[in-house]
């Protein structure tokens, strides 16, 4: 779940949060929703520790572009493996290899399996990928909006950070903080070397 500084004991977060993603050059523009309006929902995301973002990408130049997206595997502060998760170009035969509006919506869903594997799943209007990944026993692992989170800039044909699945920072003093993590900017490549964390997973996406 969304996890935010707590002291000396966990505190999950869990609201519908709307978000915006920086734009610069392009017009391209992402806005995000974490959780879910249904109380339903939310009791089962909090029992089953799920993440779940609605988010969606617009822009007038969205038309008609191919778009990827990939993992990095850190562990100890050094990328143990790069891997595609999704590349649209690969569904070119039956013709869904293009955003045909200005707008892509995408739900991610992610959770810790009972095997220890941190799970994703990214949801599109007529398709979705699941990929498993490996992780460390812990279950305070959390799915963050980067673009959200460190204002960075997000455009066309060049790849920018996505998400990212992260484990939390441990102050001396005790507490625990996922969101000064997902806050910190620049860097996101050192994030093991500058907060100590053993592991997390970098998503990046490119739309051309």
């Amino acid at each position: 779940m969304k996890k935010c500084i707590v002291l000396n004991l966990l505190v999950s977060v869990i609201m519908v949060v709307p978000s915006y993603g920086q734009q610069k050059k392009d017009d391209l523009k992402m806005t995000s929703l974490y959780g879910s309006d249904n109380k339903e929902l939310l009791d089962l995301f909090r029992f089953e520790n799920i993440d779940c973002y609605k988010i969606n990408f617009n822009g007038k130049e969205l038309k008609s572009k191919t778009y990827n997206i990939t993992v990095k595997e850190i562990w100890n502060g050094k990328i143990k493996s790069e891997s595609s998760v999704f590349n649209s170009k690969e569904m070119a035969g039956i013709g869904m290899d293009k955003v045909n509006d200005t707008t892509l919506n995408i739900k991610v869903l992610s959770k810790l399996t009972p095997k220890n594997k941190l799970k994703i799943t990214f949801q599109f209007s007529r398709f979705s990928t699941t990929k498993e990944y490996e992780a460390v026993e812990s279950n305070e692992y959390s799915l963050r909006n980067l673009a959200e989170e460190s204002k960075l800039e997000i455009g066309y044909n060049k790849s920018f950070h996505f998400l990212a699945y992260i484990l939390p920072y441990k102050r001396a003093d005790g507490s625990k903080s996922w969101c000064e993590v997902g806050s910190s900017g620049k860097d996101i490549e050192n994030w093991g070397k500058k907060f100590g964390i053993k592991h997390y997973l970098l998503f990046e996406m490119k739309f051309e």
